[in-house]
Formats: structure tokens, C-alpha cells, sequence
């Protein structure tokens, strides 16, 4: 995400800035105030009636996409009244504050519980995991809390002599690449290979050594929404102990999938089932149902999280551990989590996730009978599914396609695959909670009508103009 240093932009005349006000902005005296506009790069001298402040914000903000016609995002775009209601309710309580706020940390506290129960855990109850303002956070903690284990393991070589590193495949989420800058551990990645779209447990394996703090798997992948063989990819580093000695965990990054596999692929074993699973993490915000941002990282056991990265505070004389790179943040969302767990259930949960999964397939398929685009994925495993250009289609690329779509209000991101794929560029949709059938249709209409005019084009646009990415994680 871009530093915001300011702007460069002129502020506007003292004419446009009377007429930036409506003079129903006044109420009872449509005069009132209407002076000027307030500055838009510093702050105001004086006070603005609430009323006036929300209009002119909320007309800004009027410029925004609608959320709900993004389909580059896997956050949360919709959610129940009632749960908007709770997290108003909650916004001014600090998720920090435990001992002030003891409600809400029992509630954190059994999601945890319910997760650990959900992921198989060999003791649900003594299963250790926290909330996160998101899967990157969680992510960074998890990773460190692997470093830290290695480091213990390793204390007479490091950091004298070794130097860490995390295997995983090229296709991981930008946050695994913060974690590796930001905690000095070295980036091991294994390429896409022709149809091979994620990691590969035997490649991975083979990058594996004495400095290996982990291995990442990913349930499942940002780029075309496949799951990653977990089981195999445990596998393979069994028969790596078996031959060196080496006991690599893994931790697996279950950002979206850790809320679909366990309602729809009962039968996949990805999770604390397999010994080698060290911890997990999800986003609640994303199949978790919640607005963002709220994530969630849980360990097997309190061995797999070393003791002097947890910091314990006391409350209503219980023990209460924390573990986090933040520090103040509202508990909305962990409500809003445990209201969500409440209100669906399994069998709800199953519904929702299944209804996703329906949408994306069936979008898929019409879309492929278009005849003018290959499928990568077909939003079988992850409701999400990846498409580029049939051989034949010349006029256009995925590009042409994203931009034109983004005319009609649509948010559907282009990009270029990582190595060893960098010649295939693709179309990514996430179908959420929210994106229902009948929105569905209207994309499908809105692709079939601009395709003639894509199809009488003489080459692509990005030949003229360069094709920029628009990838959304």
C-alpha cells in the first residue's frame, strides 16, 4: 500500500468552495454556514454542524466502488443488520483491555475454542490461538512464533553462523514476503510449473535444511483459488525425516479455506489431523463472514507457541495470554465473529459456503460456454475461480476484459502469473456471501455484451498502453 505524504493537488477557490456546500446542508436556515467549504489538507478554524461533516464526507466517498460488485476482494462486503447493530455497540471497546472488557474476552476465547474444535485439534481445550486484525498479522505471529522454535533448537549456530529460512510456494500471499523482509528470514519459494498452479510437496521438501524454520501451505491459493495438497506436502517432509533427521513443521495458511474445507470437504485431511500441522491461521473477515478486519491464529498445543512471546494478563482472576503485533483495537469485529459462530452454526455455515461454491461454478461454466476463454479453476475447492483467453482469441487479452467490465461497475482483477508463468495472464472472480445468482447473471449479460465490440478490436489495448495489474489478495 502506497505512504500517503500528502498532496499535490491545489485547494480550490474560495467560489468553489462556497458552492461545495448544498444549501439544504443548512436545515432550518438554508443560509447558515455557507460561507465556505472547509480546507481539505488541513484542518478547519472552525467546527462544522455533525450533519454538514457527514454530508460532504459521505458525498466523497460516493466515488468509491460498490463493494458488492467487487469481485477482486475475498473480504466480507455484506452482513447481517443485527450484527451491524452489535458492532456499533462494541466499536468503543478495546480488544486490549481484557480485564476491562471481560465479556469480550471470553467471547475471543471461545471462538478460539470453537476454531481449535472445528480444525481437529488433539485437545480442543488446550489448543492456544488470539485474534488478529487479519490473516497478516496472524500470519507474522505464526511465523514467528516457527522462528523463535528454530532459533531454541538452534541456539549454539544462531545467529553467528545460520541464518533461517521459510519454504513455500511462489503463489503465497504478499504477507509471507513481509514476514521474511521484516524478521530476516530468507525466502525459499518453489515455482509454478506448466498447469501446476501451487506448491509442490517434493520441490518444496528438496529446498529443506538444517536452517528450515517451516514449511507454508496454502488452503487455498489467492491466485486461482485451488487448494494446496496439505496431506502430501506433510508427506513428503515425513519421508525427509525419515531419510535426515530434519522435523520441519508446517504451518498452514488457511486465510480463506480454513473457513470452506471443514463445511464442504469434510473428507480432506489439511488440518491438526496431520501431527506435522504446527498451527493454523484464517480470516475471519473473508469465509469467516465478518467485516474486516478481524483473523485468528491458533497453535496445536502451548508447545508449538514458545512461552516468551505470550504475555499473560490477569482478569476476573483468570489467566488470560495474549499474543499480537497490535496493541489497541476494537473488539467489534470478535464480537461480530462469535455472533456470526452463534447465528450460523455448521449446518449454517455449510449452507452459506455451498451457495458460494454454486454461484462460482455455475458462473464458471457459462462463461466457459462462451467459447472465448479457458478455465484455470472452476471454484470447486475455494468459490473462486481463474479464466484467460482461448489460443484463438487474438483482439483482446484478460486486460481489455477487466477494464471494460470496470465500466459498468464491476471490479474483476487482470494479472500475470509469478515464475516460472509469467506468459499466462488471467481474470480472477470471488464469489462471497452476498453475490448472489441474480448478480451472477448480470456480470454473464454485461461479458456477453461488450464481447463483439472486444472481438472487432485489431489487438489488444495493452499493446498501446501496457498492461497494468490489478491484483487484490
Amino acid at each position: 500500500m502506497p505512504l500517503h505524504k500528502g498532496s499535490s493537488r491545489s485547494e480550490p477557490s474560495a467560489k468553489q468552495r462556497r458552492l461545495a456546500l448544498n444549501p439544504f446542508f443548512g436545515e432550518a436556515d438554508p443560509t447558515a454556514g455557507m460561507e465556505s467549504a472547509p480546507p481539505r489538507h488541513q484542518l478547519p478554524d472552525r467546527a462544522l454542524p455533525p450533519a454538514t461533516a457527514y454530508r460532504l464526507v459521505h458525498d466523497e466517498l460516493m466515488l468509491d466502488g460498490n463493494s458488492r460488485l467487487n469481485l477482486a476482494t475475498f473480504v466480507t462486503t455484506w452482513m447481517e443488520p443485527q450484527a451491524g447493530v452489535l458492532m456499533a455497540e462494541c466499536a468503543d471497546k478495546n480488544m486490549i483491555d481484557k480485564d476491562e472488557y471481560p465479556r469480550t474476552a471470553e467471547l475471543e476465547r471461545r471462538c478460539v475454542a470453537m476454531l481449535a474444535d472445528l480444525w481437529n485439534a488433539p485437545d480442543p481445550s488446550k489448543a492456544v490461538g488470539c485474534s488478529t486484525t487479519g490473516s497478516s498479522e496472524a500470519c507474522m505471529l505464526a511465523g514467528l512464533a516457527l522462528k523463535r522454535r528454530w532459533a531454541g533448537r538452534n541456539a549454539d549456530r544462531y545467529p553467528a553462523t545460520a541464518r533461517p529460512n521459510l519454504v513455500m510456494g511462489v503463489n503465497v500471499q504478499v504477507c509471507w514476503d513481509k514476514f521474511c523482509n521484516f524478521w530476516e528470514v530468507e525466502p525459499r519459494l518453489v515455482p509454478m510449473e506448466g498447469d501446476r498452479f501451487h506448491i509442490d510437496p517434493q520441490a518444496a521438501a528438496d529446498l529443506c535444511d538444517e536452517n528450515t524454520i517451516g514449511v507454508i501451505g496454502i488452503l487455498g491459493s489467492t491466485f486461482d483459488g485451488s487448494y494446496e495438497p496439505i496431506a502430501d506436502l506433510c508427506a513428503a517432509l515425513d519421508a525427509l525425516q525419515e531419510r535426515t533427521g530434519l522435523d520441519v513443521p508446517v504451518h498452514v495458511d488457511g486465510a480463506s479455506g480454513a473457513m470452506v474445507a471443514p463445511f464442504l470437504d469434510e473428507d480432506l485431511v489439511w488440518d491438526f489431523r496431520l501431527p506435522r500441522v504446527a498451527s493454523i491461521n484464517t480470516s475471519g473477515h473473508k469465509y469467516g463472514l465478518v467485516y474486516p478486519g478481524v483473523g485468528w491464529a491458533l497453535w496445536r498445543s502451548p508447545a508449538e507457541l514458545p512461552e516468551e512471546l505470550v504475555f499473560r494478563v490477569n482478569y476476573l482472576g483468570g489467566d488470560m495470554p495474549t499474543f499480537a503485533l497490535n496493541f489497541s483495537r476494537p473488539g467489534a469485529q470478535v464480537v461480530a465473529q462469535y455472533y456470526t459462530f452463534l447465528r450460523l452454526g455448521r449446518e449454517g455455515y455449510r449452507a452459506v459456503q455451498q451457495a458460494s461454491r454454486d454461484v462460482a461454478g455455475g458462473l464458471a461454466e457459462q462463461i466457459e460456454d462462451l467459447g472465448d476463454f479457458r478455465l484455470l479453476t472452476r471454484g470447486n475447492q475455494l468459490p473462486v475461480f481463474a479464466l484467460t483467453t482461448a489460443p484463438e482469441v487474438t483482439a483482446y487479452d484478460v486486460f481489455d476484459v477487466s477494464r471494460r467490465l470496470r465500466e459498468r461497475g464491476w471490479l474483476v482483477p487482470a494479472y500475470t502469473f509469478p515464475a516460472n508463468r509469467q506468459d499466462l495472464s488471467v481474470l480472477r472472480v470471488v464469489c462471497r456471501n452476498g453475490f448472489s445468482s441474480d448478480l451472477a447473471e448480470l456480470l454473464l449479460e454485461d461479458l456477453r455484451l461488450m464481447l463483439p465490440e472486444l472481438r472487432a478490436q485489431e489487438h489488444p489495448s495493452s499493446r498501446d498502453h501496457g498492461a497494468a495489474t490489478a491484483f487484490h489478495h
